[in-house]
């Protein structure tokens, strides 16, 4: 991911981003961090880029142009078909939260314009900004402090920008919880004791622990998140009245990704926070219309939705017109949702299994036709594709979707039959059940090998379908 930082003082910006984590993103090549001098452009001979407001008032105001050339030469430099994003530091804009962060992590490329002054002049924001963003209520003597906050927050969430692939999803407000307190050596300091669960070598009980102190850390210190999670969490019980249907919005849940639209007697409306995707359910046909009518007819739309609505899952079959017509999307298919309910791990299969670095791009796109060459990129980079070899050799791989589910599962015609598909499914459903949540993915309904593969691995299949509708 690149970072473009428009500035008067790009010493401050490249300095304060060269240590620790992020010094380290952008010497592996994670991410480029650029800080541009705005006085390179200006066309004064002295190198000035402010002046007076007119219409009188206190303090100097940044020029138009100079931005604005500044603002043009990285564009150029990007060479995007459409704008490139651009963010405008200021006390007028919205303010910043982790739910931003996620959004604009997808982006590739992001431009953060830093005023100085009283400012900068109106026209040139007009020209350029996209997105006028504040930390808080409160005024700082330029943007490069508030630009350097947002690129750390969002450069966290770049794969391969932080070694342990679990520490983003698990950091505080990933799921409207605080993290949960945490300790290391010595087991004893100034008498005080690191909690015996934590000694105990039981994954089970820890993982208890660590939710029970997030919830009690949440409900004291931040009660207005505290009522979000419990939003959710009824939302969760609902759910579960038929939980191999609803499998995938469980999981969304249960994974801290969940944005809850809307929560009723008629329905829920979740989206993916990470990949967009809606999640419809609903008690009819009327009352799918009137859930989307009050959440896509709000002027006030949450700021995570995207403009374009890209993708949805809905549950009830009747749906599937309404929402296509409303979003003029297409049915992609029908699919059956498999879930691994049990909690102990499946048998291990004796197999050579690995995970896939970007080296396999052109392996992976070759033979997985249904995700383009981005997509399966981003899962490369973030660790969430497995390849089974024999003899050293790639055979097939499977993968971890960005919602959660299994998936991207292909062995090559010339190992098929040897039970690699099987050995595969073991090793992914395994990894995920350790890091505690449920194996589960999404099977299209004429695809009668790998759903006969998964049910006889002890895979449930759920009754009714659920469909897919993308753009």
């Amino acid at each position: 991911m690149n970072f473009y930082v428009l500035t008067l003082f790009p010493d401050m910006v490249s300095d304060g981003l060269s240590s620790s984590i992020i010094g380290r993103a952008r010497e592996n090549g994670s991410i480029l961090v650029e800080a541009v001098n705005i006085r390179d452009f200006t066309e004064d001979k002295h190198k000035k880029t402010d002046d007076y407001p007119y219409g009188g008032g206190a303090g100097l105001l940044m020029q138009a142009q100079p931005v604005f050339d500044a603002h043009q030469y990285i564009a150029g430099k990007i060479g995007s078909e459409r704008p490139v994003r651009t963010v405008y530091l200021t006390p007028q804009g919205r303010t910043f939260n982790q739910q931003m962060a996620e959004e604009m992590a997808k982006e590739e490329n992001l431009i953060f314009l830093c005023g100085h002054y009283e400012g900068i002049d109106e026209r040139a924001l007009e020209e350029v900004v996209t997105d006028y963003v504040s930390l808080g209520d409160f005024v700082l003597t330029g943007g490069e402090l508030p630009a350097m906050v947002m690129i750390d927050t969002i450069a966290r969430l770049v794969p391969g920008v932080l070694h342990n692939d679990a520490s983003a999803s698990e950091e505080s407000f990933s799921g409207y919880l605080l993290e949960y307190p945490q300790y290391t050596r010595p087991e004893v300091w100034r008498e005080k004791k690191v909690p015996e669960v934590l000694l105990t070598g039981d994954h089970k009980k820890i993982r208890e622990w660590r939710k029970q102190m997030a919830e009690d850390r949440t409900r004291e210190r931040r009660p207005d998140l505290f009522a979000r999670y419990e939003k959710l969490l009824n939302c969760h019980e609902k759910l579960r009245k038929d939980k191999l249907h609803h499998a995938g919005m469980l999981e969304l849940i249960a994974r801290g990704q969940a944005e809850l639209l809307f929560d009723g007697e008629e329905g829920i409306l979740l989206q993916d926070k990470k990949s967009g995707v809606f999640m419809l359910t609903v008690k009819d046909r009327e009352a799918g219309e009137r859930i989307l009518d009050e959440v896509f007819g709000k002027e006030d739309i949450p700021a995570s939705i995207p403009v374009q609505k890209d993708m949805f899952v809905v549950h009830q079959e009747y749906m599937v017109p309404i929402v296509v017509k409303r979003f003029d999307l297409k049915l992609w298919s029908g699919c059956y949702i498999l879930s691994y309910t049990r909690k102990e791990s499946l048998p291990k299969k004796d197999a050579d299994i690995r995970r896939l670095d970007m080296s396999y791009l052109g392996a992976v796109t070759s033979h997985y036709k249904v995700a383009d060459e981005n997509e399966i990129a981003e899962r490369l980079s973030g660790g969430n594709i497995f390849g089974i070899f024999v003899a050293g050799r790639l055979a097939g791989f499977i993968g971890e979707h960005t919602d959660g589910s299994m998936g991207m599962l292909e062995v090559f015609p010339e190992y098929q039959r040897q039970g690699l598909a099987a050995a595969l499914v073991t090793d992914l459903a395994n990894r995920t059940l350790q890091k505690g949540y449920m194996p589960f993915g999404y099977v299209k309904e004429d695809n009668t090998a790998s759903l006969c593969l998964q049910e006889k691995m002890g895979f449930y299949r759920a009754k009714e379908k659920v469909w897919w509708l993308v753009r």
